[in-house]
């Protein structure tokens, strides 16, 4: 049948088709926002049944069962004391995992790929090459990565949280300034930094959000800046924090401790970018002589190269 249908004859009915099943997709997505939405509006006008009650329960109750089960596999790999424990906290927290259950979830994770990856080495490597020496050497590899797997992620989101703070930390700490030099107090300026870049810069502003809404629980403000530093982990935020700790027990202007950690911020932006630069010419050596220099050669030495062979052939013949 599709012999007998040129191309040209099934490009329409392609087009419709397509058509049709782009109508039918909108329409049961409205119809599906049309019954949950009414299936809310039944919810809020009745009362609450028993199973409404008790769904929530479930979910918890569910929930609760997967942090059991992320305990049990984590006992294995748990912090012998409280500094390594601290440490791990710290690491999952610059990643952006602050929850209380985070350093439980991440070690039963590491576990379960632990013993994942170690199932799939030896049922790859067992069957084929048997209990020798090399069926225990990919095994052991299979071991390795699927022991240290998590950790080199959670290394990555970690560097790459912080990059980001880095980079949107100048702008964030320039309109911070500006917030309070106008007359805005520190918590109002956070606040005002947090709506302006709250697009555009998301992490900082969780975090600044995340301070602001400490200070507004009633936490000391000394206490606050402190985790802020510390759950970043960013150098530039330790050291504004410092400065604006110091500047609220001296009871010094905050907008000029502000100011002054700005312009320090910018000579120290400054001094890696020359950094990075002086660098370039001595990182472009192993590129130039890999790359470039091979080319260059083959380019001005193979054509005397070449005349050199065929002179030596003539006079050998």
């Amino acid at each position: 049948m599709f012999a007998l249908i040129g191309f040209a004859e099934l490009v329409p009915i392609l087009v419709f088709g397509g058509f049709i099943f782009g109508v039918w997709s909108v329409l049961s997505l409205i119809s599906s926002r049309n019954s949950r939405a009414h299936d809310r509006l039944e919810r809020i006008s009745r009362p609450t049944s028993l199973a409404e009650i008790e769904e929530p329960k479930k979910n918890k109750e569910r929930f609760q069962n997967v942090m059991e089960t992320a305990k049990v596999l984590s006992a294995p790999l748990m912090p012998k004391n409280e500094g390594e424990a601290s440490a791990l906290r710290n690491k999952l927290a610059n990643a952006g995992f602050r929850s209380e259950s985070a350093v439980s979830v991440y070690l039963g994770l590491r576990f379960a790929c632990f013993l994942a990856f170690s199932l799939l080495g030896l049922a790859i490597f067992l069957p084929k090459y048997g209990l020798t020496l090399t069926a225990l050497k990919p095994i052991v590899a299979f071991v390795g990565v699927g022991f240290y797997a998590p950790a080199v992620v959670l290394w990555y989101l970690r560097t790459k949280r912080q990059e980001e703070i880095f980079l949107s930390l100048p702008d964030a700490l320039d309109l911070l300034v500006v917030c309070v030099e106008s007359g805005l107090g520190l918590d109002a300026a956070m606040r005002k930094v947090c709506d302006e870049m709250k697009d555009h810069a998301k992490v900082i502003c969780e975090e600044l959000s995340l301070a602001n809404f400490q200070l507004q629980m009633g936490r000391p403000r000394r206490e606050v800046l402190h985790d802020l530093g510390v759950r970043t982990g960013v150098d530039d935020v330790r050291s504004l924090a410092a400065i604006l700790i110091q500047a609220d027990r001296f009871g010094s202007s905050i907008a000029q401790a502000l100011r002054v950690q700005s312009d320090s911020m910018r000579t120290r932006r400054k001094q890696l970018a020359e950094e990075k630069a002086a660098k370039t010419a001595v990182q472009l050596i192993f590129p130039l002589v890999l790359f470039i220099f091979p080319g260059i050669f083959v380019v001005l030495v193979g054509p005397a190269a070449i005349q050199i062979i065929k002179v030596m052939f003539k006079k050998s013949t």
